[in-house]
């Protein structure tokens, strides 16, 4: 029988009980939805148990006047009515669609559709199938998904197949290499990298891809304008599932910037930026490195520490850009000296450090000690000035006089320590005894903070005599510590332990607040123009807590005037002093306070810097008074200073007189008053009182305590 398009027919032989045998055994044997539907009704009028089981109901659900459109989205429900209505009235020759269809308990399957009109007895009706889609579309999904990410992902990737050939590679490794793929397709995957790999380095990545089924590693590849970079490769085997390779898939990722930048930032974090000289950090792992293949060839090493002499005078005096040049140039010299294989490190500021390779003995390291030192007190040409720079050593031993690396360096440390003591550009060994005088001093420092408190401290008194009359004007108060169990220390061994823990502020205030104290009851009852002299160090002077208001305010306390105390500073204070140094001068010059600037003649005075700040006595340095009676040379340079200290209005003592001659000598050079020996010993504040009762020193009439 003929039919027409859209509509089913029936051999009229075959009677309708037949038919929905028939019917009804095919429905119930498919692995399919099976529905019919009438658009009459809105009802199904069949479902097979597949259909009802896709959808989560039981078929007696659906027949109970569940519609179609319930199991449609509900934004598809407008376009599936039309289709049906289409497919009803002879427009559409069948139905097929693809949708989301919800189920009983609310979530959504992807399933596809199709129908057609079939001509029933009493109506007619949509039969058809439906098919549930959800894991082919996720399938589809998935494959589309990695279509995406392979064409659009920032790595380069290739697909070889088992032997290694390439068979496809995605746009970023065209965009990585310059390769297209019409350039590397049938070309095995080894052949893109560079020729500093031989056949055992593929052998062992092709061995590990038949092992495990991957390789992963850092190589470097050629790109095609023939240029070398470094690229992480990772390879990654896909099998089938008869367990046979389907491809390899290899994913680059070009590493070259990172890899410089892993290296600048290495060379930061190890490098000292000024110099080029590895630092503190990579000089201890490289002596630590060393150190170890000294022990394993029974071998040894030196360690040479060195400080640089005074180095902050040269900054200060021209300026820390030129500073800078200065330590460039003294890490060039350094290298200079050693050998390649030797190692120079700055472990910063002025310090130095040498690894010497296979030095044992002292005879070694006295020949590259000598050397450095002859090779940094050359001038250096800084800011249109030559300037020497000079340095101490110390040296230590490697097994002898450390095991550790940082013990070694705490002894070569301790040696330069010993070294800075004999005097500038001096080196020295490390001893057991130099530990014991380091553990001393740690202990001195540690006791000193608790030596005011304790009343520890003691000022003694030595009297500043008139060179002329024979008076004694003047004394100058001299702090001791006087220690529990040392004994009477003197403030060479301490102070610069105060200056650099910073107590020399608390201690500088008892020592101005007790000399104030004691020349106030001397001028009441001995003496009435009587002064004392109290010596300020750069460290104490610069500090902000000093505050000339708080001892001018305790010169009024005690009803003293400003002229009863002279401050004295040292001669590269006045030179380098900021601003507000010299506005303490200032206020203590407005207060009738005088300032003596000590130890003149050892540095580089300015007569500019003199006059600035009014000062009022300049102290000749011991050094120039020692040979008077024998050196021409300290004689001239007496003359010179007495002679320019009067044309500017300013008095000079002499340090250090200890002889009739040196005392005869500078009267007749003019000197105004004189200190030392020849006329006392510091003394107590109590044995200084029986002085002021008795005579008073003069030269001719010498006094000894």
């Amino acid at each position: 029988m003929s039919s027409a398009a859209g509509q089913l027919y029936f051999n009229p032989i075959v009677n309708s009980e037949q038919l929905e045998a028939m019917f009804r055994g095919l429905a119930e044997n498919v692995v399919v939805g099976i529905y019919v539907f009438e658009p009459r009704i809105d009802s199904f009028i069949y479902v097979n148990n597949t259909l009802a089981k896709m959808f989560g109901y039981k078929r007696q659900e659906m027949l109970s006047g569940l519609s179609l459109f319930d199991l449609v989205a509900i934004n598809d429900v407008d376009q599936v009515r039309d289709k049906i209505t289409r497919v009803l009235s002879g427009d559409l020759p069948q139905l097929h669609y693809e949708r989301k269809a919800r189920c009983k308990n609310g979530e959504y399957i992807d399933i596809e559709v199709f129908g057609a009109r079939m001509v029933l007895e009493r109506c007619t009706a949509v039969v058809g199938v439906v098919l549930d889609i959800t894991r082919r579309r996720k399938a589809e999904d998935a494959v589309q998904l990695t279509s995406l990410v392979y064409q659009h992902s920032s790595e380069a990737m290739v697909v070889t197949d088992a032997n290694g050939v390439i068979i496809t590679v995605n746009p970023a490794f065209t965009d990585t290499t310059g390769y297209v793929l019409d350039d590397v397709i049938g070309r095995r995957l080894d052949s893109l990298s560079s020729e500093r790999y031989d056949q055992e380095f593929y052998r062992q990545v092709w061995a590990s891809m038949a092992k495990s089924g991957q390789w992963q590693g850092e190589v470097k590849s050629r790109r095609k304008n023939g240029k070398e970079h470094t690229e992480r490769l990772t390879l990654n085997t896909s099998y089938n599932d008869d367990g046979s390779v389907r491809c390899c898939v290899a994913l680059f990722c070009d590493i070259s910037r990172q890899k410089k930048s892993e290296a600048q930032l290495w060379r930061q974090i190890h490098f000292d930026l000024l110099t080029d000289l590895p630092n503190r950090k990579l000089f201890q792992e490289t002596l630590e490195a060393k150190m170890l293949r000294a022990l394993e060839s029974d071998s040894g090493l030196a360690v040479l520490y060195m400080d640089l002499d005074d180095f902050k005078a040269v900054n200060d005096a021209l300026g820390h850009a030129y500073g800078d040049e200065a330590l460039k140039l003294v890490a060039a010299r350094l290298k200079g000296c050693v050998r390649q294989s030797d190692i120079v490190g700055r472990l910063g500021g002025d310090e130095f450090c040498v690894i010497i390779d296979g030095a044992t003995t002292e005879e070694q390291t006295d020949r590259i000690c000598k050397k450095i030192t002859r090779a940094l007190a050359e001038p250096c040409v800084l800011g249109g000035g030559a300037v020497s720079v000079t340095c101490s050593i110390g040296v230590a031993f490697y097994p002898v006089d450390a095991l550790r690396t940082d013990d070694l360096l705490n002894n070569a440390s301790m040696a330069m320590n010993a070294a800075k003591q004999l005097g500038c550009n001096q080196y020295s060994y490390f001893t057991p005894g130099i530990r014991e005088e380091a553990h001393l001093r740690h202990m001195l420092m540690r006791d000193l903070s608790n030596a005011r408190g304790q009343r520890q401290f003691r000022l003694y008194y030595q009297p500043i005599v008139d060179m002329q009359s024979g008076r004694m004007l003047k004394a100058e108060a001299l702090l001791r510590w006087l220690h529990p169990e040392h004994g009477l220390i003197s403030p060479d061994d301490f102070l610069p332990f105060a200056e650099d823990s910073g107590l020399i502020i608390s201690i500088g205030d008892w020592v101005f607040n007790e000399a104030a104290r004691q020349v106030a009851q001397w001028r009441t009852l001995y003496v009435p123009d009587f002064r004392v002299s109290v010596n300020v160090s750069p460290a104490q002077f610069q500090a902000p807590s000093l505050r000339p208001t708080d001892w001018l305010a305790s010169l009024q306390r005690l009803g003293l005037p400003g002229e009863s105390v002279v401050i004295e500073i040292t001669e590269k204070l006045i030179m380098n002093a900021a601003a507000s140094v010299g506005e303490k001068l200032l206020q203590f010059r407005d207060a009738g306070v005088q300032v003596a600037v000590d130890d003149f003649g050892t540095g580089y005075s300015s007569l500019t810097y003199l006059k600035k700040f009014d000062i009022d006595y300049i102290k000749i340095d011991r050094s120039f008074v020692n040979n008077l009676a024998t050196n021409l040379d300290d004689r001239a340079v007496c003359e010179a200073i007495i002679m320019m200290a009067h044309k500017l209005g300013m008095k000079v003592v002499a340090e250090g007189v200890e002889t009739a001659e040196q005392c005869k000598l500078l009267v007749e050079m003019g000197c105004d008053l004189g200190q030392g020996y020849l006329f006392s010993r510091p003394l107590t504040s109590e044995r200084f009182t029986e002085l002021l009762r008795g005579p008073l020193a003069t030269p001719e009439r010498v006094q000894t305590h």
